[in-house]
């Protein structure tokens, strides 16, 4: 997991060491293991993440990342098994930028450091992100013979001019190609979509669902667009060049993609992402549910055991950092009981499974009642002891949020 803006924090120590209270439990917990691959072959107009194109890099290099990254890998070991037994990881997830800019056998050379430093579950999750454009059926094969079990494609629309806003490269008949090619070799294969493009119209946007169902992907996420200040979208919004997101129309697009999914055989498991039956990504449902996990790379964040921390954010301080032998991480946060009991609430009244109305305190608990009168929550499943939201719910989830703390 990684963000362009980090955060503050306290003073985190030169050797990474955690306090003992994160190992508290965490043989009730699953860790997974994050991989950030901060490279992308241009900067989209939209993108605040946590990127670099190669003319950004200052004198780092690609070929050398995936040692670097094997370093705090066993930096992570070492920390880890300070405050508890080394748990097997039950899902890895390599994010960016575009990992499948480095080569397959460098992805799959991390994957091996992995497994033989923690070990990997038989079971487990294993997912690169990839560009339609980055990667053919032979990059795909040798990613299967190496371990991944899952592709996300990054589609974001089947419509060139929203394409073409968005700055992205790929022509969008190279999507149903890769997500073939996948099939073929064996990956479980996700699209990711993106709505409220400036200038996308619901029609627009219908085409993309579609084309997305026609796929027959195990999996769809959809998010709406946000454009974030310093991003050249940003820019040529206040510029007049761009129209502004229609707030309105997001939710249009959000309704409709529920309708379409669902019709489709997909069930919402959080609110931005849809699967068939038994293919929700068990990954991001970590992140959701407050799992373990420990992010490796530049501007990663991890979090284990109500401790969270994040890593420097440039390659370049990444890099000399790992060359002294010392951790990247850049400062972190102890959650307190309040503070987690708080982001349990923000963070399981997405999912579907919803949150325990247990965790609620009496003021939560007297809400429930008033936002299943809104429509805003289900009240069947709060009769089951659990506060789900509804379609609309979902569109308006920070007032439910809001009204359950």
């Amino acid at each position: 997991m990684t963000v362009a803006k980090l955060p503050d924090g306290d003073p985190a120590p030169a050797d990474g060491r955690l306090p003992a209270r994160a190992g508290t439990g965490a043989d009730d917990r699953d860790l997974g293991v994050y991989v950030h691959v901060p490279y992308c072959r241009v900067r989209c107009g939209y993108c605040d993440f946590n990127t670099y194109t190669a003319e950004e890099l200052g004198g780092t290099s690609r070929k050398e990342y995936i040692d670097e990254a094997l370093v705090e890998l066993e930096l992570a070991r070492s920390r880890l098994g300070e405050i508890d037994a080394v748990r097997p990881v039950s899902t890895v997830f390599f994010g960016g930028g575009t990992p499948t800019l480095l080569p397959p056998e460098d992805l799959v050379r991390m994957l091996a450091g992995i497994r033989s430093t923690f070990g990997i579950l038989p079971d487990a999750e294993i997912t690169t992100e990839a560009n339609p454009d980055s990667v053919d059926e032979r990059d795909l094969a040798k990613l299967r013979d190496g371990g991944f079990t899952r592709v996300s494609f990054g589609m974001q629309s089947a419509v060139p001019h929203v394409l073409r806003t968005l700055d992205r490269t790929h022509d969008p008949k190279r999507v149903p190609e890769v997500v073939a090619a996948a099939g073929r070799t064996g990956l479980e294969a996700s699209v990711d979509l993106i709505y409220g493009t400036p200038g996308e119209s619901l029609d627009d946007w219908r085409t993309s669902l579609e084309a997305a169902i026609e796929l027959d992907t195990a999996h769809v996420s959809a998010y709406a667009l946000i454009v974030e200040d310093g991003t050249a979208m940003a820019r040529n919004i206040r510029r007049g060049t761009v129209p502004p997101v229609d707030d309105d129309l997001q939710a249009d697009m959000y309704e409709l993609a529920d309708v379409l999914l669902s019709a489709a055989g997909y069930d919402w498991y959080e609110v931005s992402n849809w699967s068939k039956s038994g293919a929700e990504s068990r990954h991001n449902l970590a992140y959701w549910t407050g799992q373990d996990w420990w992010g490796i790379g530049p501007g990663a964040h991890s979090h284990v055991g109500g401790v969270r921390w994040w890593n420097v954010k440039h390659p370049a301080a990444y890099a000399s950092r790992i060359e002294q032998r010392l951790s990247p991480v850049m400062a972190r946060e102890l959650l307190d009981d309040e503070t987690r009991r708080t982001e349990r609430i923000l963070l399981e009244t997405r999912i579907r499974s919803g949150l325990p109305v247990g965790v609620l305190e009496a003021d939560g608990r007297r809400a429930v009642a008033e936002l299943i009168a809104a429509g805003l929550v289900d009240a069947e499943a709060a009769l089951g002891g659990r506060v789900v939201p509804t379609l609309r719910g979902r569109l308006l989830a920070d007032r439910v949020v809001r009204d359950l703390t």
